[in-house]
């Protein structure tokens, strides 16, 4: 029980950053003076990079490193990536506190842009690090008896939520703020190595990474396609490298098969990046009180987390219902969470339009200071439907790779889920400097501006609606294309017989 606990630690500590880091945008912009096209481009390459990194990991974790040293390296670096973070931070540095008496541009010094990105940097690898280890080692180390765990645990999943979302935010120092997180993250570091002598052993995998099989395929593919002459027998055991068997070959198609299907995926993402980056700032800017009280940023991030996990059950309990085979299932879960990225993107745009014409009513246009007279909760629409697009693609990308990933590939199902939506992140800044550029043409003002009152959001907003739903159209080809390849290759597949190595070139 002990030893889960400290595992645990790590869990609880992550949800505290993760709210923490949720205003990073805000923090960016007020704070640092950026404007949004680069706020939110350091946003979206941190969130994409920390989510695609795991991929890579895994493979370390089998091939070299196991899930123990995996969890340790990234819990340190976590710890010294948020101690950066908090370091970073105006008035921390004794050169910024003697030259600067308010949040200026000219407060941020180069020592602190060095500590700030290298905290994002190692900030991004404590993240991949737990995404790839900590669930799989926390069910490695948990005994027979859990009654007393699971109420610490359920116990600890409402508090730390509550305390991020509510109690955070009203810290005013932006060192403080991080620094807690930092704090938190550290001692849950420390807590962890206490156990290190009573956890069950977790060394590399026997067999290695199936990323090194997919490797090998393709290696000796081309060996065989520049090598006429078969070498003997004892050669073909001796050199793995040239020779593979018959299951690693159809494994590594079903494999290559799987990658339209997974392009058509990442569209979901760039739509999801623009929840903790565009929607964050139009927030920051609207009036966030209710009555005198003053509603914290991160309470979106808190109904955005309750919808993505009722959707992922629900969506479970839903295909049921409608006795949908189980090799659809994800195609169907696909299509509806696009649609519903397609009407996530038309609430955006109506409600940005709504707070335009406040701006313009107003003359707020050269006041990027102001607060609008409009409620913030005119953006939780936006913020629910986002969570059910990231719930539902979650669950039905994840059930994509059960149904159809080879299962030497099970450990790497939910971090594809996590790469999909990564890609999709980072791929968001693309998109929004591509609609720059061509919405700048003929001589006429971009629709990203330095500030957001003379930004044209609901613009974007209405690209991702037509980008979106063509995606729904080409998906809904790719998944019958691949269906229908799928059955086919069912059909005409005949079982080996023997696990007897085979030339790759065969079948």
């Amino acid at each position: 029980m002990a030893s889960s606990v400290r595992i645990a630690v790590l869990l609880w500590a992550d949800m505290l950053t993760l709210y923490a880091l949720f205003v990073m945008m805000p923090y960016l912009i007020n704070v640092w003076k950026l404007n949004i096209i680069r706020a939110a481009a350091i946003v979206n390459v941190f969130s994409g990079v920390a989510t695609i990194m795991p991929i890579g990991m895994a493979f370390l974790v089998d091939a070299f490193m196991g899930d123990y040293w995996m969890l340790l390296l990234s819990s340190i670096a976590y710890s010294f990536g948020l101690s950066f973070l908090a370091m970073s931070t105006p008035h921390v540095l004794p050169d910024a506190a003697r030259n600067c008496d308010a949040h200026k541009p000219g407060c941020i010094g180069d020592a602190q842009k060095v500590l700030f990105y290298a905290a994002l940097a190692l900030i991004a690898i404590g993240i991949a690090g737990h995404i790839t280890s900590l669930d799989s080692f926390l069910k490695q180390q948990m005994e027979e008896n859990q009654t007393l765990w699971k109420v610490v645990a359920k116990v600890c999943v409402i508090i730390f939520p509550i305390v991020g979302c509510i109690a955070l935010p009203y810290i005013k120092p932006w060192s403080v703020r991080f620094g807690i997180p930092a704090i938190c993250t550290v001692v849950a570091t420390f807590l962890f190595t206490t156990g290190s002598c009573s956890y069950k052993p977790s060394g590399p995998q026997p067999e290695g990474s199936p990323l090194t099989t997919v490797c090998r395929v393709f290696v000796a593919s081309a060996s065989k396609m520049f090598h006429h002459q078969l070498p003997n027998d004892n050669q073909k055991e001796q050199n793995r490298w040239r020779h593979c068997s018959n299951e690693e070959m159809e494994d590594t198609k079903n494999f290559i098969r799987m990658i339209p299907m997974w392009m058509t995926f990442i569209m979901c993402g760039v739509v999801i990046s623009i929840g903790n980056t565009y929607f964050l700032e139009q927030a920051n800017d609207m009036n966030r009180k209710v009555g005198n009280l003053k509603v914290p940023l991160p309470i979106f991030k808190f109904f955005y987390d309750l919808v993505k996990e009722k959707f992922l059950k629900l969506d479970d309990k839903v295909t049921e219902k409608l006795k949908i085979p189980v090799r659809y299932v994800p195609t169907f879960g696909m299509m509806v969470a696009m649609l519903f990225s397609i009407l996530c993107c038309i609430t955006a745009a109506e409600v940005e339009t709504r707070r335009l014409d406040v701006i313009r009513r107003l003359g707020f246009l050269d006041k990027p200071n102001e607060k609008i007279p409009m409620s913030m909760f005119w953006l939780l629409p936006q913020f629910l439907l986002l969570g059910a697009v990231d719930g539902m693609s979650n669950f039905s990308i994840d059930q994509f790779f059960t149904t159809h990933a080879p299962n030497s590939m099970s450990r790497y199902l939910k971090l594809f889920s996590h790469g999909v939506i990564g890609a999709g992140t980072v791929g968001s800044v693309l998109s929004v400097y591509v609609v720059s550029k061509v919405s700048e043409r003929g001589g006429r003002q971009s629709w990203f501006q330095d500030t957001l009152n003379k930004s044209r959001l609901d613009n974007y907003y209405w690209t991702l609606t037509v980008m979106s739903s063509i995606n729904l159209i080409l998906y809904v080809l790719v998944a019958w294309w691949y269906n229908c390849k799928a059955t086919k290759n069912e059909e005409s597949t005949q079982p080996s017989e023997d696990g007897e190595r085979c030339c790759c070139s065969c079948g």
